[in-house]
């Protein structure tokens, strides 16, 4: 059998629509943990869980489905143009995630780190993902 390849470009954007998958379903889980144990996740965060901070934990919960599903929509249906401009989108949120958890106004947790490694660990897929994708132009 002769040697299969996908072309590069392809290569490149599978990688964005992949991640966007990846993604999607770390920010369903957080959705999902913000919704139904939003105290827990300020505990882990190291936060007092006061009522209105509880509230917005649940309002970012859901928040985050609909940026869950719209990033899998886009790594389904969108065309490659459409996924490299969500990807760019991410890449941003994704770092601002990271700087964001780190400017938490308490000391670090555990979990906050992690979840900051998290963003920016993102964040460098998508700039991987992008850089990939433009260079097999």
């Amino acid at each position: 059998m002769g040697d299969v390849r996908l072309p590069r470009r392809l290569i490149g954007m599978n990688f964005l629509r992949y991640t966007l998958r990846v993604g999607a379903s770390v920010f369903g889980l957080s959705a999902i943990a913000l919704i139904l144990a939003p105290s827990f996740f300020l505990e882990l965060l190291g936060m007092e869980g006061t009522p209105s901070l509880v509230w917005s934990m649940v309002l970012i919960g859901v928040t985050l489905v609909a940026l869950t599903g719209n990033m899998a929509v886009v790594s389904f249906t969108a065309s490659d143009r459409g996924v490299q401009a969500a990807a760019v989108v991410m890449m941003l949120a994704s770092g601002g995630l990271g700087v964001t958890t780190l400017l938490i106004p308490v000391p670090l947790t555990w979990f906050s780190i992690i979840y900051t490694l998290i963003g920016f660990g993102f964040s460098t897929v998508y700039v991987v993902g992008l850089t990939r994708a433009s260079l097999a132009r």
